[in-house]
């Protein structure tokens, strides 16, 4: 009998044409996910992703999974050979072994391979008579059992299955593109990146940083940031962007209201830059409709001024109490709220403008060398890699 996980996924199965490069996906992400558990094998077969675990415990594995997108369910299976005898006694250790121990039970069988001696309807009976024969205190229920004991009669073995664990869901992390995410140290940003990789896109970050008016501990934290969602993204490029000297010119030439709005008009033209040049093709935000007054429709949309790039916005209908629960459900959370402040909060005017215009901050960007800021931004900008329980590389940019 072979320890094994399977693992179920629901809109690749939706892809038509398309679908084994979604599955090759799924398969690629998962393997490097398991790379560090010593002799676990994944393969692909019938419509099925299967994990052998050849001896690694169970459950560290599963929590791995449950972590990889695309994975929709995962059951604990077992593999006999397709030989009555060796099914009954599998579904019946099967049963026995749960804790705690099912009240009632049915079995879903289907055979696959038709040259088996019995079809799913006797398969369904001979087990469950067996089941009953050599258990006390469980019975059958086909409407609502506790258990759902499912058996897959196939050629080269048969695979019977019954605890079933929810996956995150979602596409294949690099399935869908390559997005830009602009990484605050806040708790919104990393939950956007949670959402857009599970769309399936791949993520670069870039963060801004205003040293000395943010200290280094802030930038650590977005790092610690950038290192938890390597556990759903696998390696990441953090984008780092000095971003002192546009700060302060915008200080002393721009009115205090504007502060933010010209900032972020800055942040986008500097991300859009850095995404180009990193194969990415959307731009990644967290920001939420109404939740701050620089997130107003009137300051999205001046923002949106300075790029052709698509902004996306994942939370941008959720309240903060929900993303703040998924924050903690992600485990970003307690390194999100920690008390250091990133460049936006460091400049935050007593009074921003919640409505500005699109043509008066192109006004008040005049008295300022916008195009030379850019690039002597994105020429200093380092890029540290990060990776899933790896030590960091730090190289220039350029």
């Amino acid at each position: 009998m072979s320890d094994l996980i399977l693992i179920r996924y629901g809109e690749l199965a939706l892809k038509g044409k398309n679908r084994n490069q979604f599955e090759n996906r799924l398969l690629q992400n998962i393997r490097e996910k398991l790379s560090s558990f010593s002799g676990v094998q994944v393969k692909k077969t019938f419509g099925r992703m299967f994990v052998e675990l050849n001896g690694q415990p169970m459950d560290p594995v599963v929590e791995e999974l449950r972590e990889v997108f695309g994975v929709v369910g995962i059951s604990p299976a077992t593999r006999v050979e397709s030989d009555l005898d060796q099914i009954q006694a599998a579904a019946l250790e099967l049963v026995q072994g749960l804790d705690p121990r099912p009240r009632t039970f049915k079995v879903i069988a289907k055979r696959a391979w038709k040259e088996f001696s019995h079809t799913s309807q006797e398969i369904n009976h001979l087990l469950g008579s067996h089941i009953l024969k050599n258990t006390e205190g469980i019975q059958v229920d086909v409407h609502q059992p506790e258990l759902s004991l499912r058996v897959e009669v196939r050629r080269e073995g048969t695979y019977l299955y019954g605890r079933d664990l929810s996956g995150p869901g979602g596409l294949p992390v690099g399935s869908s593109g390559r997005v830009m995410l602009m990484l605050s140290g806040g708790i919104d940003s990393p939950v956007a990146a949670y959402y857009v990789l599970k769309r399936g896109a791949a993520l670069e970050a870039v963060h801004f940083h205003s040293y000395p008016f943010t200290s280094e501990r802030a930038r650590k934290k977005v790092e610690d940031l950038a290192q938890i969602l390597t556990r759903y993204a696998g390696k990441i490029h953090l984008h780092v962007v000095p971003f002192t000297e546009i700060q302060t010119q915008i200080r002393e030439k721009c009115p205090s209201a504007y502060m933010i709005t010209i900032m972020r008009r800055f942040m986008v033209r500097i991300s859009e830059e850095l995404a180009r040049s990193n194969q990415a093709l959307a731009l990644v935000t967290g920001e939420s409709l109404g939740q701050v007054a620089s997130q107003t429709l009137e300051s999205m949309n001046v923002i949106n001024d300075v790029t052709r790039m698509p902004i996306l916005r994942p939370l941008v209908g959720m309240d903060k109490q929900e993303i703040m629960q998924v924050s903690r459900k992600i485990g970003t959370y307690e390194t999100s709220i920690l008390p250091y402040e990133d460049c936006c909060t460091v400049f935050q005017p007593k009074y921003p403008v919640t409505r500005p215009g699109v043509e008066r901050s192109r006004a008040l960007e005049a008295s300022l060398d916008v195009e030379r800021l850019v690039q002597d931004a994105v020429a200093a900008t380092e890029c540290v890699t990060l990776k899933r329980e790896t030590t960091q590389e730090e190289f220039s940019y350029f």
